[in-house]
């Protein structure tokens, strides 16, 4: 089977995100943090410059009057935080779309009418702090899912907003200790996932380590360097942007150092499943069959019953063009649970190459009915559309 390499980024994918839990940190390694770094083997790029955390959180004139005219204008902390999110939403006002990709400051997000689960967080966060709200940055942690990007899988994480005061209904809020959650995505409010506050260093850092794996993939490799080290440098405790770094270095073929950092992420992060998948493909690559061999038999232990593990797989040989097997992975994966609308999907793409229409069809019908998300319900009406009149002729 074809190796992939998986880069963590915090996007936001409808329905059901995942993120890399820091409850396995561990402040201990034998390994020192400036070893890690290669600054001679990419220079900073000639007229580059990161976003400074000032730059990515401020509000210009406009932000500011809008605060002052259209929330500040009551002293209900309730109400300011009702006022905030309908700002954010309705579509007489900001009508904040999703875009995976839109790793944006929080002007940017503002003026574009677009952001990723990131980009809104830090632009609600903007909003909430100049209408003197109580906000706290929040880290939702979810089961494992992955999406490819050509030759990459890339592993999402899930970032939302938590003002605390009273909430009212709302599909895009939740009940629970007074607070009112902001989240592009009402599937996530009303499961049960665990949730941590988190300091904004490792927001900085999401941000830059987001900005990072999109160079990578772009292979803009001095680019992706400079956001990864200041990834690290802004949350040296969050394992994400230590294991995009390996990927890096791997990518580079400075396997050592990759070797090296990954082993240095797993250390302080043994929650961080996605270095593990990366340093054991490493070590197969190099001829290291028996301690490759000893972190699969584990990672498949740990994931088996993880339906977006098997849907990766199926995507894996769907890449490969290897139909009868990815329908095999996502049959696993909907036996594992049939909720999740993305495997049908998947189903219907697999049955498409496979031209058994009228199975696709019903696949994405299912796909529909399940889905709960605007965006994503208007690109498989028109999918749903497509087949209908591929059927039809």
């Amino acid at each position: 089977m074809k190796r992939f390499i998986i880069i963590i980024l915090f996007l936001f994918l409808p329905l059901l995100c995942s993120c890399q839990s820091n409850s396995g940190y561990n402040a201990r390694s034998s390994i020192p943090v400036d070893s890690l770094y290669l600054d001679q083997k990419f220079p900073k790029p000639k007229l580059f410059a990161i976003e400074s955390e000032q730059e990515i959180f401020m509000l210009d004139e406009e932000m500011q009057l809008m605060v002052q005219n259209s929330i500040n204008n009551t002293r209900n902390t309730k109400k300011k935080a009702m006022k905030l999110l309908n700002h954010i939403f309705s579509q007489e006002k900001i009508a904040l779309n999703y875009l995976s990709n839109a790793n944006l400051t929080a002007r940017e997000a503002y003026h574009s009418h677009i952001a990723n689960c990131l980009s809104l967080t830090i632009m609600a966060y903007a909003l909430a702090e100049e209408a003197n709200l109580h906000v706290n940055f929040q880290q939702v942690n979810v089961p494992e899912y992955w999406v490819r990007n050509g030759q990459y899988n890339l592993l999402t994480g899930h970032v939302n907003l938590l003002v605390k005061q009273s909430a009212h209904l709302d599909k895009n809020i939740v009940f629970g200790n007074n607070d009112i959650q902001i989240d592009f995505d009402p599937y996530i409010l009303k499961q049960q996932f665990p949730k941590k506050i988190i300091d904004k260093s490792t927001v900085l850092a999401m941000f830059y380590n987001n900005k990072g794996g999109q160079a990578l993939v772009d292979n803009e490799y001095d680019i992706a360097y400079q956001y990864l080290k200041a990834a690290t440098l802004a949350d040296v405790t969050f394992s994400p942007a230590w294991g995009n770094l390996a990927v890096l270095y791997r990518l580079t073929d400075n396997l050592s150092i990759a070797e090296k950092t990954y082993r240095y992420t797993t250390e302080i992060d043994s929650n961080n499943l996605t270095a593990l998948t990366n340093l054991a493909i490493l070590l197969r690559d190099q001829n290291n069959y028996a301690e490759a061999d000893s972190i699969e038999s584990k990672l498949s232990i740990k994931r088996r019953k993880n339906p977006y593990y098997h849907a990766v797989l199926a995507d894996e040989a769907y890449y490969r063009h290897n139909y009868s097997q990815a329908l095999k992975h996502y049959r696993k994966a909907i036996k594992l649970n049939n909720k999740i609308h993305e495997l049908y999907f998947g189903v219907a793409k697999v049955y498409y190459q496979m031209n058994k229409l009228s199975e696709a069809k019903k696949a994405m019908n299912k796909a529909l009915s399940l889905n709960k998300v605007r965006s994503t319900e208007h690109q498989y009406v028109a999918k749903l559309n497509f087949l209908k009149a591929e059927i039809a002729n």
